[in-house]
């Protein structure tokens, strides 16, 4: 699997973080692994930060991926919650930094958007494409870690999207000589000053 790439998507959470990682080879996508990371046994808020930054480096060191995709919170109304779910997003983002990936954001309507053609699907939904798309067959307990895999899929469309517009523009029109600014052009086309 020399030519395969691998993503790491997260879901991240102070509680609950979810994590998945695909690999991609050529068109062939495959699930490596899905889970979650419980931390809701642990009371205080730095050791749970602490777990996450773990787990993710941890994942990072085992499965090598190439990118690192995280799913961006949601507004909520609670302040508190939304604190705490920047803090583990944020240490999520850190522990790739450190491993000298550059993590990616995606909106939970990006995700459901990519996954299902629709930014309003369901959870539920969501899944249901994962299945079809991963082969997935096993019972799946948590959401977040389908949600995290949709996340890590994202990136790959993303990608790949980003990639085809690259190859499939039109070239430029090709001049004897390139030229930075009019002084280089007069200097390397004198034939064209009258």
């Amino acid at each position: 699997m020399k030519d395969s790439q691998i993503i790491l998507g997260i879901d991240p959470g102070t509680l609950v973080m979810g994590y998945g990682l695909i690999s991609v080879n050529k068109s062939n996508i495959s699930l490596i692994e899905m889970g979650v990371l419980q931390l809701s046994k642990h009371k205080d808020h730095s050791e749970r930060l602490h777990l996450i930054f773990k787990k993710i480096e941890s994942l990072i060191k085992i499965h090598q991926p190439v990118a690192v995709a995280i799913e961006a919170p949601f507004f909520g109304k609670n302040v508190q919650s939304m604190l705490k779910l920047g803090r583990a997003q944020g240490v999520a983002i850190a522990a790739a930094m450190v491993s000298g990936l550059h993590a990616v954001e995606y909106a939970p309507r990006k995700v459901k958007q990519s996954i299902t053609g629709r930014g309003t699907a369901t959870k539920e939904q969501v899944l249901q494409m994962l299945r079809h798309t991963l082969n997935i067959v096993e019972d799946v307990r948590f959401m977040d870690a389908t949600d995290a895999v949709a996340v890590a899929l994202c990136h790959h469309y993303q990608h790949r999207t980003a990639a085809l517009k690259k190859d499939y523009t039109l070239p430029k029109a090709k001049t004897k000589k390139s030229a930075n600014n009019w002084a280089s052009f007069i200097a390397m086309n004198p034939d064209r000053i009258k």
